[in-house]
């Protein structure tokens, strides 16, 4: 295994080192293996583990290739990775958002466009005040992702998109079972909104906190957690 980590490292330097970019195709096994001074059974292993991350791709036939290396594609492992301990640890998924999502709040007050901000306010008048439970948390999916979104940084974007699942079904216990689940969160999702199109950065971080510390004392609450 340390040979096959060492091998993934000698790759992983030669893209952040820019010798090899978005789209490149590998040498040759043989080239690459001479090249780095491994052999070509541990230069495999290391180009399967990366294939496996989404950091290169082996096309049958035509060769290994750096793949764009795009967050969104990157962070589909962690997304992965997120829904098969979404049982086991759903408040501290809660808390990574908590630490997240109101950074990327108070990032979208400072760089979202208007017309996005306009897009997101046409969602929540489209919900109206009062909304079924499905359609509030497919509603409060979308909202939070426009506001990831409108960050401008991709990278968070694809991790907070990636917690989406974990939460889930979290979300809709609550909605279900907190009588006042659907106001409150409306309320809270109209308040960041006019943060962040009133440039307020701070404004916006404290309503996104606010609004994720909400559901986690909820779910605290509700399972003695």
């Amino acid at each position: 295994m340390r040979v096959t980590d060492e091998a993934i490292d000698r790759i992983k330097h030669m893209i952040v080192a820019g010798e090899l970019r978005p789209g490149d195709r590998l040498p040759r096994e043989a080239d690459l293996a001479a090249r780095l001074g491994l052999s070509r059974n541990s230069l495999r292993e290391a180009v399967k583990a990366l294939a496996l991350i989404r950091v290169l791709e082996v096309r049958q036939g035509d060769g290994t290739f750096v793949t764009s290396l795009d967050p969104s594609l990157l962070m589909e492992t962690m997304g992965f990775v997120l829904d098969l301990h979404q049982d086991a640890s759903v408040l501290e998924f809660f808390e990574v958002r908590r630490i997240l999502e109101p950074a990327a709040a108070a990032r979208a007050a400072l760089r979202m466009a208007d017309e996005d901000i306009a897009a997101v306010h046409k969602l929540l008048d489209e919900l109206g005040p009062d909304p079924s439970v499905a359609d509030l948390l497919a509603g409060d999916v979308e909202f939070h992702r426009l506001i990831a979104v409108g960050s401008g940084n991709r990278a968070l974007a694809s991790i907070i998109d990636s917690l989406r699942q974990p939460t889930y079904r979290a979300r809709i216990w609550r909605g279900l079972t907190q009588t006042d689940a659907v106001a409150r969160t409306l309320a809270e999702h109209r308040a960041i909104l006019t943060a962040i199109e009133g440039r307020e950065p701070e404004v916006a971080r404290s309503w996104a906190t606010v609004h994720i510390v909400g559901v986690e004392r909820w779910i605290q609450e509700a399972t003695g957690g």
